[in-house]
């Protein structure tokens, strides 16, 4: 008699023969089944000391170590992979599967299913979004989560689960944003005939959407793309030479833009065809181009950083989409509208909420350890909502350090040096922003080599005159705009901060007063020295005395101590 495991949509395994009814199975023989694939699962849920003889390496480099007699007998993809290697089997899962990332979670779904035989639900620490509003069924993160899965068994060609996944994915369709079903058609057509049915949906779904023809192009591959403009002249809803199709001279400024090119977008807008706005090319950088192209093109000033584009977005909206923190604050710093809504009502807040994924955004976040880009955008705006001062406003920080200009310099000098050990993805979203890259650091050795007239003169760095120069002034411009941005938009980084830099330690003005103290101080530490190393003298010459005695006859020489002595 043919004896076989049936899986279950649920996370039961259970076992049958053939023609008969799960319903007939003893409840013994499900328990039994149910404690073999958890078993199995354990291994590599716990992999010490399972005897794992390979490794799967995932994105951030991290390994999974896996069994090849299990994957070899559960999928013929891996039976071919682990005959070609005998020993150190590592495989990199990038290589595997080249056309998107698979992340972590969504592999360690598809191996558990692969060691237990358990089909599982939505794994909830990946697939809920920020947003407390939404119901989390058809979120980004979910809907990331069931592609990679979706993915992951096609590539490691397992039918029967590439062929569950496209009926979950079918069944959140309608409720995914439009933009999340260009990912879904991406990967269906990766999949090709497994998921001909998810292809059609998506492609009905674009067809009579108002997505415009460049996030096709760029999103999609190009056959994909002639066949959604198709249907959709065909069904009479676009016509060719229509505005939703960028002339040649928007063509033009958009191929610049690609090579990051400004200085070509200005010339292509003296001759008059176009503008930034009429182009969306503001939309267009925000979107596909470089960052630093991104804030060279505000800087031009010839922009509507509010303007909307043909689907009703704002650019500060598209920025949300793309998640690059440093592209939010620069929309900001030039007058973006957080408040400003889409055409279905959604801030560039909730946007940025409904691509993050909350076990990303509510980790603790330690000292020194990068933020994830997700929080910081949410971050921003949330700040951006809550207040919008002048970047002018004057520092109380900064106006500790003094009307002196090396006082602030060397006060901005370390706090941005700390905020870039504490806080590296925050500072180097201000410290882009701000342009810090193009200036010249300034530290004491500057000042010092700036007054030393001969290499024998001791100088006072307090009482020497500093001589003001324009890449000290420039230094102090970037620095002083690096500050400020990180109390705008990090005001929690900022806090820390504060409590580390505008202690009471710190807090000096460089006047007579309190150089003198400083000098004072300086003269007890001296001291407290002079006083050590004299009683570490005396007593390294008793014991010299005592051991001098039996070695004078040896030729041993008597070392000859040197005064400890400081220069003030």
């Amino acid at each position: 008699m043919d004896n076989r495991t049936v899986v279950s949509d649920s996370t039961d395994v259970i076992s049958g023969i053939s023609g008969i009814e799960s319903t007939h199975v003893l409840p013994s023989d499900v328990t039994a089944l149910n404690r073999l694939s958890e078993t199995l699962e354990s291994i590599l849920l716990e992999p010490v000391n399972s005897f794992s003889d390979a490794k799967i390496v995932v994105s951030g480099g991290r390994e999974i170590a896996v069994h090849r007699c299990i994957l070899s007998k559960r999928s013929t993809f891996f039976k071919n992979k682990f005959s070609e290697k005998n020993h150190n089997v590592k495989l990199e899962m990038k290589e595997l599967a080249s056309d998107r990332e698979v992340g972590f979670d969504s592999v360690m779904s598809v191996l558990s299913y692969m060691y237990s035989g358990k089909i599982k639900g939505l794994n909830k620490d990946v697939c809920v979004c920020v947003d407390d509003e939404c119901s989390h069924e058809a979120c980004r993160p979910a809907v990331d989560f069931m592609v990679e899965v979706m993915y992951a068994f096609h590539v490691f060609q397992i039918t029967e689960m590439v062929a569950l996944w496209q009926r979950r994915l079918l069944d959140i369709l309608d409720k995914a944003s439009v933009d999340d079903v260009l990912v879904v058609l991406s990967i269906a057509n990766t999949c090709g005939k497994s998921c001909e049915e998810l292809y059609s949906k998506c492609i009905d779904i674009l067809v009579k959407s108002d997505v415009d023809f460049v996030t096709l192009d760029k999103a999609l591959p190009e056959q994909i793309v002639k066949q959604i403009i198709d249907s959709r002249f065909d069904l009479g809803l676009d016509k060719p030479g229509s505005s939703s199709f960028p002339n040649k001279h928007i063509k033009r400024v958009h191929r610049a833009l690609d090579s990051d090119d400004v200085e070509l977008v200005t010339m292509l807008l003296r001759e008059g065809h176009t503008t930034l706005d009429g182009s969306c090319a503001l939309h267009y950088a925000v979107a596909y181009a470089d960052a630093k192209t991104t804030t060279e093109l505000l800087d031009l000033a010839l922009a509507d950083v509010n303007h909307k584009n043909s689907r009703g977005f704002t650019v500060l909206h598209v920025a949300a989409m793309r998640k690059e923190p440093s592209i939010i604050v620069s929309l900001l710093t030039k007058g973006a509208r957080p408040a400003d809504l889409t055409p279905d009502g959604r801030k560039a807040l909730q946007i940025s909420k409904r691509l993050t994924k909350a076990v990303d955004y509510y980790k603790s976040n330690e000292d020194g350890k990068e933020s994830t880009k997700g929080r910081l955008c949410i971050e921003i705006l949330e700040q951006a909502e809550r207040r919008n001062p002048l970047l002018g406003e004057a520092s109380a920080s900064l106006a500790m350090a003094g009307d002196d200009l090396r006082g602030k310099l060397l006060y901005l000098e370390n706090r941005v040096a700390l905020a870039s050990l504490l806080f590296p993805m925050e500072a180097k979203v201000a410290m882009e922003i701000a342009q810090v890259e193009g200036t010249s650091e300034f530290t004491l050795e500057s000042v010092y080599s700036q007054n030393l007239a001969n290499a024998q003169r001791t100088v006072d760095l307090n009482d020497a005159p500093f001589m003001i120069k324009e890449e000290h002034l420039a230094r102090l411009r970037a620095l002083s705009k690096t500050v400020e941005l990180g109390k705008r938009f990090f005001p929690r980084c900022s806090e820390v901060l504060n409590k580390i830099v505008d202690s009471e330690g710190h807090n000096w003005r460089n006047t007579p007063e309190e150089r003198e103290l400083k000098k004072q101080k300086y003269l007890q530490v001296q001291e407290t020295l002079n006083k050590a190393f004299n009683e570490d003298k005396e007593e390294f010459d008793r014991s010299y005395a005592i051991s001098s005695s039996s070695s004078s006859t040896s030729g041993v020489v008597t070392p000859q101590t040197v005064p400890f002595t400081f220069q003030k």
